[in-house]
């Protein structure tokens, strides 16, 4: 991963990442309030060795007592020390128990020693300290002896400074626990973002279908909760969001038929429910708007559509042209007011693939290619089934549908392995279901464009042939009113 995708990834999981930092501050602060408070009082001794005062018994004297100090310092746990401290004192406790809190260190080249008692009570740690180095001398003078008085003693330990009873915990470190638990639930965070963005396999935004494929994504449909009641533009409002990505999606579109070539793409999918018909039929009025003549079919022979979205009867249609039950003109329906016709999928046949890879069906496209200046195929998944590979071949190419947020990257990958196996074209990608903020927002919903008012058509457009509509015998279509519902009319 390269950094603009750790960057991307704090910009996505940031709401993770700060509840976890925010869980490990307020971990940290709890535990903090329920630990007891630990106080620390220490002496501090100086061991020395009698002498008559002359420079080589200091000297001796010196060496033998830094030679001696560490024995010495390690007499300070011994029950022989801790006994008396715990008669004097009164304690309850072990002397075993006792030498937990008690400890002594001794710097080196040094005959200091500094006794240490940490304990819950300050007052208790204070006395606890003071009773300890004094029964400590007391004991260094017996085994430094040998008839047993430590006034025979030449190794006598002199108290420095006694301990005073502390003001201030030394445990717990509020600021110090508090900077940990943030640390550590900030550590967390990243590492959990980082993980779920490594094992998540669903396709979120643009850069995971770049990823994948080189096509060019040629449009991007934010999230829409109302498409669903309403899955054509003109039924909402003609400035939404929503329209103007089908607007712009129009356009890239007409970038890919500057070359010369065949007029005709097959929209489909990885999966169902991607949204493949809803695309196909807004990208077909979004041309027939702009003046283009349109033709949408179809070719989904196994789960159609189109015809109930738009409104129209869908008895007869494709299968009846392809096994010669009905001529084209007889097949082919107006839609609204617009240059637009549409080509239902008619009765469902048996053998849809074998339908739709016929020579029939390469001589319509053909047919339609001639008489139309965009010809739009509806197709079923790639995955499921094959009608969308086989008639790939003999058109433009693919537009592939990929929903953001359930479709997977391998169901993407093997979509795309599908249609290069048989030599088809993947024209470009579509994505819908974008989320409209956050880092893998795309298009108008994604810059906010969204809330200014634009008239229904671009303010540049390439140009389309204005050819002449074939000549079809209309049936009776349905206008769409303000209201977005069809409203019946005399032909």
């Amino acid at each position: 991963m390269e950094f603009g995708d750790y960057l991307r990834i704090l910009r996505k999981r940031w709401i993770v990442i700060l509840a976890l930092t925010l869980f490990g501050i307020a971990t940290a602060a709890g535990a903090t309030i329920l630990t007891t408070p630990k106080y620390q009082a220490s002496t501090l001794v100086y061991v020395q060795v009698a002498s008559s005062g002359s420079v080589g018994e200091l000297v001796q004297g010196s060496s033998f007592v830094q030679g001696q100090v560490k024995s010495f310092a390690e007499v300070v746990n011994t029950p022989r020390v801790l006994d008396s401290v715990i008669r004097s004192l009164g304690l309850t406790e072990s002397a075993a128990r006792l030498a937990e809190s008690v400890s002594a260190s001794v710097p080196t080249d040094s005959v200091n020693i500094t006794i240490t008692v940490t304990r819950d009570s300050p007052a208790e740690a204070s006395a606890i300290a003071n009773s300890v180095t004094a029964n400590f001398s007391q004991v260094v003078g017996e085994i430094t002896t040998t008839s047993g008085s430590s006034e025979d003693s030449q190794v006598s330990v002199s108290t420095l400074r006694e301990a005073t009873v502390p003001v201030t915990p030394i445990s717990p470190n509020t600021l110090v626990n508090i900077a940990l638990g943030a640390l550590v639930g900030l550590a967390i965070g990243l590492a959990l973002a980082v993980l779920r963005e490594l094992l998540d396999t669903t396709i979120r935004g643009q850069r995971d279908v770049e990823v994948i494929t080189d096509a060019p994504i040629i449009g991007g449909i934010s999230f829409d909760p109302s498409a669903v009641s309403k899955p054509l533009i003109v039924q909402d409002d003609p400035h939404s969001v929503r329209a103007e990505a089908f607007r712009s999606l129009r356009t890239n579109l007409q970038f890919l038929e500057v070359e010369p070539g065949a007029k005709s793409f097959v929209i489909t999918s990885s999966i169902p429910s991607e949204g493949k018909t809803t695309t196909s039929a807004n990208l077909a009025i979004a041309l027939a708007d702009s003046g283009a003549h349109v033709v949408i079919v179809d070719g989904d022979l196994r789960r159609p559509k189109l015809a109930s979205y738009m409104g129209l009867e869908g008895a007869i249609g494709l299968t009846d042209v392809l096994i010669s039950r009905a001529s084209l003109s007889d097949a082919l329906q107006p839609w609204g007011r617009s240059s637009l016709m549409v080509l239902p999928a008619g009765t469902i046949p048996p053998n849809p693939s074998e339908l739709l890879g016929s020579r029939a069906m390469a001589a319509l496209i053909h047919t339609l290619e001639e008489d139309f200046d965009v010809v739009i195929i509806d197709l079923p998944p790639l995955l499921p089934v094959t009608d969308a590979a086989l008639v790939s071949k003999i058109t433009r190419g693919a537009l592939v549908v990929v929903a953001a947020g359930r479709t997977r990257k391998g169901e993407f990958a093997a979509a795309i392995s599908t249609l290069e196996n048989v030599g088809a074209s993947v024209a470009g990608v579509i994505m819908t279901m974008l989320p409209t903020k956050g880092p893998d927002a795309y298009g108008y919903g994604r810059y906010g464009y969204g809330q200014y008012s634009y008239s229904s058509e671009p303010a540049t457009e390439l140009p389309i042939p204005e050819n002449e509509a074939p000549t079809v015998r209309r049936r009776l279509a349905p206008d769409w009113g303000s209201d977005g519902n069809p409203a019946a009319r005399s032909e």
